[in-house]
């Protein structure tokens, strides 16, 4: 109908939607194929024409929470690296809840191009069917033979409770995710650990789902018994998280760093000018997602990622301790 209304061949039409004119088509032709395609409403059927090559041009981001702020740089970074050759879709639960192997089975009959699949658990994987090129992210604790990008969070754990500890609290509380990934396994048992060896008591912990009110009324409740337990600062699984603790806070009239030092994993955009400034371990997401979009594409090229000269299978990213007002105080914390 294009072709028709254009009086041009279907040949012409194809080259002109699929955007491969250069010296092949005059702009005379380009303009009435243009034209005709506005005028019928034309839709190209780019997954139907990918099929037929054996794989579409879909990527697929797994992940545990998409509603966690911090999956926006994820995003971000790998749609700046799959470019416009690519779509990606996102596999969306509820929130906390990991896709189950059967719903990115359904997905993966759509035949992707290839699968990012973020903080899975080895469970996920070992049910996971085969799925073609896919690299896994934010995977600590999982043992995979597939490439993988990682932070390095038990470093960032350890470099969280030097802090505390340099600071003269003895007594901290844990405030975790009901994600269950292994990450936030990982961070948590990494701090715990640490703390312990630098003679800080852990006294408590609590979890909740990565949002800021669930994190607020956990605190809430949690808070008389921590109190009275002598808990001087809060280490949160995310930032997140931290933001309800600080909600809760100021509702209380607690002085934050000095009646209750608060502190996050992420560094999300708000952490720096959240009030107090929220004291956080660095994760670059961004950076996350563009090494993991530049595996994926180095794969869907047929490039080995070990051997001689190769990037490798398995990158992991540094974390950083930013320091902030949540609890960089001058005096030793109160009782």
């Amino acid at each position: 109908m294009v072709a028709a209304r254009a009086g041009v061949s279907t040949a012409t039409v194809s080259l002109v939607t699929s955007g491969k004119t250069a010296g092949r088509v005059s702009t005379d032709n380009i303009a009435k194929v243009e034209q005709a395609v506005s005028e019928l409403g034309y839709v190209v059927d780019g997954l139907g024409s990918s099929l037929a090559r054996g794989r579409s041009n879909i990527v697929i981001l797994v992940a545990p929470d998409v509603s966690n702020p911090f999956f926006a740089r994820v995003i971000d970074g790998v749609r700046s690296e799959i470019g416009a050759a690519f779509q990606l879709l996102l596999s969306v639960t509820e929130a906390g809840q990991m896709p189950t192997p059967a719903e990115v089975r359904t997905l993966l009959s759509l035949r992707p191009a290839g699968l990012l699949v973020d903080a899975p658990s080895a469970e996920f994987l070992a049910a996971l069917p085969a799925a073609g090129p896919m690299v896994l992210l934010d995977t600590a604790g999982v043992e995979s033979a597939a490439p993988s990008v990682n932070f390095d969070v038990a470093a960032g754990a350890v470099l969280l409770a030097d802090h505390l500890a340099g600071l003269g609290h003895t007594t901290v509380a844990y405030l975790d995710s009901t994600t269950g990934t292994e990450t936030f396994r990982v961070r948590r048992e990494a701090f715990c650990r640490h703390a312990r060896t630098l003679g800080m008591e852990v006294a408590a912990q609590a979890g909740t789902t990565i949002d800021v009110s669930a994190a607020a009324q956990a605190f809430a409740g949690a808070w008389p018994q921590w109190q009275r337990q002598g808990v001087t600062a809060v280490v949160c699984c995310t930032d997140t998280h931290a933001y309800g603790v600080l909600q809760e806070a100021r509702v209380a009239r607690l002085d934050v760093p000095g009646q209750l030092a608060v502190t996050g994993f992420d560094d999300l955009p708000y952490s720096e000018t959240s009030s107090p400034g929220l004291t956080t371990v660095r994760l670059p997401a961004a950076e996350l997602g563009r090494a993991a979009g530049r595996q994926l594409l180095r794969l869907l090229a047929g490039e080995e990622l070990d051997g001689p000269g190769a990037a490798g299978r398995s990158l992991t990213l540094d974390s950083e301790l930013v320091v902030r007002g949540s609890t960089a105080s001058s005096a030793a914390p109160g009782p």
